[in-house]
């Protein structure tokens, strides 16, 4: 992607080269030679008209000053010097910023941005351990209890872009995805031959989307799929410097696509009536835009205590009980292990979570009401399958609150006394006596928990396949010209 500091470069090198002061050229184009080196050094992005102004007097076309290819070496390094001192991995050692001019010897340079390469190498090192992650994860998950789960910054992102293709009510059509995806200069392309690294794969220089092909016609996936990729534009993503940045953006473009997928004010309508009617139930607000469970329920916590005033509670479980997912400001205790990380953990084998995989034959959600040590619950849960196995999703919310939900007049109760081991960790004293020395079970070993999480330019993402495949895909006529992006 070309930046603002790179089209300075390419324009200073055109015109030392030609000759010309920042003086002659400002004249020729008629801008101050003040802001002709504001726009050289990186720190203002020329408008497109002034663009073309200086590739005419500079005799080249636009497309030249747009050129990712530094024009000379000391220019790349200058480049990435600037760029390394301004992230915010330089900017947390509180040190001086090393000015790049060209009294600068060459070999300082290459060790300056040696260094840098090393100290981000080493940064993204350390961030990529299992620990560091889960710290991440947690510190994330607070941020978001802090805030009730709701973003109005990217609601309102959500909304502008509805806004535009006429979006009314009911579920969000795939002509409508596209027409969002094409008002922000992309298109949409289905590629089976996706890199199996990657969700989705954008061209930035030929302004296309790969996605995977459309195998389930009518279903909400690919158009998620399609809406978070182009949420990164929208929000003005750039490349995460931190497995933290990674988490955040991952979870800002989810909640972009359920944003479009769910606008916040037809949702706060449905939901509010039903509210009103002490009819809420996720099934219903699922059928009415067309998504997943899942998405229906996550998309649930987003507004239930910011404009219901309900607080709630979220989960994602493994028929085995293994947490995958959780969200919870009503105080439910999930377990958590020593950095305080819930996913991964073990849940009560009383929870609704768990204690729905046991009812046989079920039609729609199933409910129950739970005596834990924080308090009564009350949950609303549904089994699905999918490539690793069977899982539930839950939303819970506390005893008082489940007088708004369809399903509060069920009988089903359970107790939960976790975390004590008495409760369900513990085998049952006499059949522990029969067989503790006749017994000897061989455990699953999750492998992934013994390496490092991937690290690199994107965390998880194989760099060598993704672009392999773009270089097979992009088309072979040169793209439209356009001016510089301040997004990435």
């Amino acid at each position: 992607m070309t930046t603002p500091l790179a089209v300075g470069r390419q324009i200073r090198h055109l015109r030392t080269a030609a000759g010309l002061t920042l003086e002659h050229l400002g004249a020729q184009v008629g801008a101050a030679p003040s802001q002709l080196s504001l726009i050289e050094n990186g720190k203002r992005e020329p408008r497109l008209g002034l663009l073309q102004a200086i590739a005419q007097a500079l005799g080249v076309e636009v497309a030249a000053l747009l050129s990712a290819e530094p024009p000379s070496r000391r220019d790349e390094l200058e480049i990435a010097l600037a760029e390394a001192q301004r992230g915010p991995l330089y900017r947390e050692l509180g040190l001086p910023e090393v000015r790049t001019s060209r009294r600068l010897p060459l070999e300082v340079l290459e060790a300056l941005v040696g260094l840098h390469g090393e100290l981000a190498r080493r940064a993204s090192e350390a961030s990529a351990t299992p620990e560091e992650a889960r710290r991440a994860n947690t510190r994330l998950r607070n941020e978001m209890r802090a805030v009730d789960n709701h973003l109005p910054d990217v609601e309102r992102a959500a909304a502008e872009v509805l806004e535009p293709v006429g979006y009314r009510g009911g579920p969000l059509t795939h002509r409508m995805v596209e027409a969002i995806v094409e008002r922000l200069g992309f298109t949409l392309h289905h590629a089976r031959d996706l890199p199996s690294s990657a969700r989705s794969v954008t061209d930035l220089e030929n302004r296309r989307i790969y996605l995977p092909p459309a195998s389930i016609p009518g279903g909400h996936g690919l158009r998620s799929l399609a809406l978070q990729a182009i949420a990164h534009r929208v929000l003005g993503h750039a490349q995460p410097a931190t497995y933290l940045d990674f988490l955040r953006q991952r979870l800002e473009i989810t909640y972009f696509a359920a944003a479009c997928l769910m606008p916040e004010r037809t949702a706060v309508e449905l939901l509010s009536e039903a509210k009103k009617n002490r009819d809420l139930a996720i099934e219903d607000f699922r059928d009415a835009f067309g998504v997943t469970h899942e998405s229906a329920a996550h998309r649930f916590t987003n507004l239930a205590t910011s404009h219901l005033g309900i607080r709630c509670h979220f989960a994602r479980v493994t028929r085995g009980g293994t947490l995958l997912k959780g969200y919870e400001n009503d105080g439910v205790a999930f377990p958590q292990d020593v950095t305080g990380a819930i996913e991964g953990q073990t849940v009560c084998r009383h929870w609704t979570s768990r204690a729905v995989f046991d009812v046989d034959d079920l039609v729609g959600e199933f409910h129950c009401y739970t005596d834990t040590v924080t308090g009564t619950y009350w949950c609303s849960a549904q089994t699905g399958s999918g490539a690793d196995g069977d899982f539930s999703i839950t939303i819970g919310v506390p005893y008082v609150e489940s007088r708004w939900f369809r399903g509060r007049e069920t009988t089903n109760r359970s107790v939960s006394r976790c975390p004590d081991p008495t409760c369900c960790k513990q085998p049952d004293p006499r059949l522990a006596r029969r067989w503790s020395d006749a017994a000897w079970p061989s455990a699953k070993v999750h492998t992934h928990i013994f390496g490092a999480l991937p690290s690199g330019r994107f965390p998880g993402v194989d760099d060598a396949e993704v672009y392999a495949f773009l270089d097979a895909h992009a088309p072979r006529t040169p793209p439209p010209e356009r001016a510089p992006q301040s997004a990435p």
